[in-house]
């Protein structure tokens, strides 16, 4: 088993439809979000974006209008037929508890979520 195949069953992917938006020096792009987890984001987008893999964006997720938002650096890990998928990096401590919170939602078991969070924050491995 690859270490992304262990980090997919980490973390547990969360139907979720948000605008967001992707930012880079180049300028900024308006994607719609399809799910989200601890460790990412797949985005979908009606054009092509400038995006290969290993760029870095800011992600910006608009929870409630333009008042209640996750920021997150992003890497782009893969993208196929206009849908991105960008793996989460160093959230700060209001995105990360806003995140908690959506997850904890979501999923429903307060068990699942504690191991998640465990997950979260247990080195990863090293190749």
């Amino acid at each position: 088993m690859t270490n992304t195949e262990i980090e997919r069953r980490r973390f547990t992917r969360i139907d979720f439809d948000a605008k967001t938006e992707l930012v880079s020096e180049g300028g900024s792009w308006d994607v719609q979000l399809h799910d989200i987890s601890f460790n990412g984001i797949l985005v979908k987008s009606d054009q092509t974006l400038p995006f290969k893999k290993g760029d870095q964006v800011t992600a910006v997720i608009h929870l409630l209008g333009d008042d209640i938002t996750i920021r997150t650096p992003c890497t782009l890990a893969h993208d196929q037929a206009q849908e991105y998928g960008f793996l989460i990096e160093n959230l700060d401590l209001d995105s990360l508890t806003l995140l908690r919170r959506l997850v904890e939602l979501n999923l429903g078991d307060e068990e699942l979520l504690e191991r998640e969070l465990d997950h979260l924050f247990v080195d990863k491995p090293t190749n």
